[in-house]
């Protein structure tokens, strides 16, 4: 059930590469215009997860993720009837971004709670929910789009939707488990530079890691010159391999580390994403998509464990991971807009936004390096 949460939530924002070409050429609105439509949605994801959290530890979670999921549901069949850009921002960004916001912190809560032994492999299990909802929810509005139209396509998501996560409203459960009171923020937390500098490093690679499924599609379409078919199909693709990120680093997370893996790896994902600059045909592309797909959700299953190896107080770990969640909600507010109006800025050429989003991982992966030597000095064999 928490792996439908994340088939629904993160799922559907995932395949918004799809809808972005097409609200692009339906609303005849700049690729920057219509990305703040997905940055919404992916920055409320993230913002109101930290109150959820909180919800859900003061003993309300049945409420928490049924108001979501009413949320949720009457937005993207509110976005179905929408033909205007505001009522497309307001359904499909707002309307489904506070609903999945509600339900997405919840639901994963519920399994660390469940598992000590396996628990890093059972939230990788859980988490790739988030690549399989993105392969089926980008399938299904690439080939039912001509068919069906807009309307008819965004309802069958939403009745898809509607069949999945209304079981898990009834069959999920929270254990009896004792919580201690604790603050919505934590302002001390940044007093300490271990997690001031994960948190900013976090920041930066997150304005960068989502400009590929924002932007690839298009890409390929208007640079490369494929199909619209075959553009989209960057989407699929990438969400496919991108269940192999998930679990694949959980099994090695407990042998290496999980601060130890994620360093490298979204180092390796900022290298890929400065090499999308070489990329200049289909076979390219395909290349291009299937690496940074593999990296790039090895890294983002990192992050909470790598936080939790840096948090010492344990009882502490809800409301920082929340903190962090928060902050990394303004960076797809901003990153993927930006990225777009560099393309503009660029007479739709993608040179800069490229640069831009390799560049800021990079420097993001910096951050995180220096958090690490914090924490363990400049020892290299050192689990943490």
């Amino acid at each position: 059930m928490c792996h439908i949460v994340g088939f629904s939530t993160w799922g559907f924002l995932n395949s918004f590469g799809v809808m972005q070409s097409y609200y692009v050429s339906f609303l005849g609105k700049s690729p920057s215009d219509i990305s703040w439509i997905g940055s919404i949605l992916g920055f409320l994801l993230f913002f109101v997860s930290a109150f959820s959290g909180r919800l859900t530890d003061a003993g309300y979670f049945h409420q928490t993720i049924a108001t979501g999921t009413a949320l949720q549901l009457l937005g993207i069949f509110g976005a179905s009837f929408s033909t205007n850009y505001w009522q497309l921002v307001l359904s499909h960004g707002i309307c489904v971004g506070l609903g999945g916001g509600l339900i997405f912190i919840p639901a994963p809560s519920l399994v660390v709670t469940c598992f000590v032994k396996n628990r890093s492999l059972a939230l990788a299990l859980c988490a790739c929910g988030n690549s399989v909802g993105g392969l089926f929810y980008a399938d299904v509005l690439q080939n039912r789009l001509p068919h069906l139209g807009f309307a008819r396509a965004m309802r069958v998501c939403g009745f898809v939707m509607a069949a999945v996560i209304i079981p898990a409203n009834i069959l999920l459960k929270p254990r009896r488990v004792k919580r201690e009171s604790a603050p919505l923020v934590e302002w001390a937390a940044f007093k300490e530079p271990a997690y001031s500098f994960f948190s900013v490093g976090m920041f930066l690679c997150m304005l960068g890691q989502w400009v590929p499924v924002f932007y690839l599609g298009s890409f390929g379409r208007d640079i490369i010159g494929i199909t619209t078919h075959d553009a989209s199909s960057l989407l699929l693709l990438i969400n496919g391999v991108g269940v192999a990120g998930w679990i694949v680093p959980a099994f090695l997370a407990p042998v290496y580390a999980p601060m130890n893996l994620m360093i490298p790896l979204s180092l390796i994902a900022g290298l890929i994403l400065l090499a999308w600059v070489a990329v200049t045909n289909h076979s390219g592309i395909l290349v291009f998509d299937v690496f940074y797909g593999v990296f790039m959700t090895a890294a983002q299953g990192m992050l909470p464990l790598s936080l939790g190896s840096l948090t010492s107080d344990l009882s502490k770990m809800g409301v920082r991971i929340g903190m962090v969640f928060s902050i990394l909600g303004f960076a797809i507010l901003i990153g993927n807009p930006l990225a777009g109006a560099l393309i503009s800025l660029d007479g739709g050429k993608y040179l800069y936004a490229q640069m831009y989003a390799g560049s800021v991982l990079a420097v993001g992966v910096v951050f995180l390096a220096a958090a690490r030597v914090i924490v363990t000095g400049w020892r290299l064999f050192v689990r943490v």
